[in-house]
């Protein structure tokens, strides 16, 4: 895996002029089976409520992208940013709902967490494995028609909820990269909702 996501990353970059988000995909191995962390968002937040997601969220003007990604799963999650070894980034997308450019970043843990949602922005977080998102039928995508553009959107059916829009965007890349599907990872058709 580290191999996969392998590519310099800048733990130092600074913020554009531009408003920036910054996500973590804390990954840990159990049972001989690499795990991902989501959230599931608080349903009295203004956007996309009750929607799974990574950590994350908006970058403050004096920190690091990496830096907002660890803060943030603190916040959110109490993921003790101490534990989590950055390895490796995802493609940086812009939503079309928000116009937020996100900046993803994979992190790997030394065992499982003990997590604790914060009620006033996450309902829940929970773990998957690799595994069960490449199972047959938890994963399809669609095409849709969204301001002018067709991107593929790519949705991964849980037992509980269903990942898309960006979050499943960068899910996608992630297993991509990770199992050398021979798949541009790219969005064809410009930003997801």
């Amino acid at each position: 895996m580290r191999a996969a996501l392998a590519h310099p990353v800048d733990v130092d970059r600074r913020r554009g002029s531009a408003p920036e988000s910054a996500v973590l995909a804390p990954l840990f191995e159990e049972d001989g089976e690499t795990r991902v962390v989501l959230t599931r968002r608080a349903s009295t937040l203004r956007s996309h409520r009750s929607e799974v997601s990574f950590p994350g969220g908006r970058a403050d003007a004096d920190e690091t992208l990496t830096g907002a990604a660890c803060r943030e799963a603190w916040e959110e999650i109490a993921l003790d940013p101490a534990s989590v070894e950055i390895i490796g980034t995802l493609t940086p997308i812009t939503t079309i709902s928000s116009q937020a450019l996100i900046h993803p970043f994979v992190g790997v843990l030394p065992a499982r967490p003990e997590l604790r949602a914060n009620p006033a922005e996450v309902e829940l977080a929970f773990d998957v494995s690799l595994a069960q998102l490449l199972a047959d039928g938890v994963h399809h995508s669609e095409r849709w028609g969204i301001a002018g553009m067709r991107p593929e959107l790519h949705f991964f059916e849980l037992d509980t909820d269903i990942v898309w829009g960006a979050t499943g965007r960068l899910l996608w890349e992630l297993l991509v990269r990770v199992t050398g599907a021979g798949v541009d990872p790219a969005p064809e058709g410009g930003p997801l909702p």
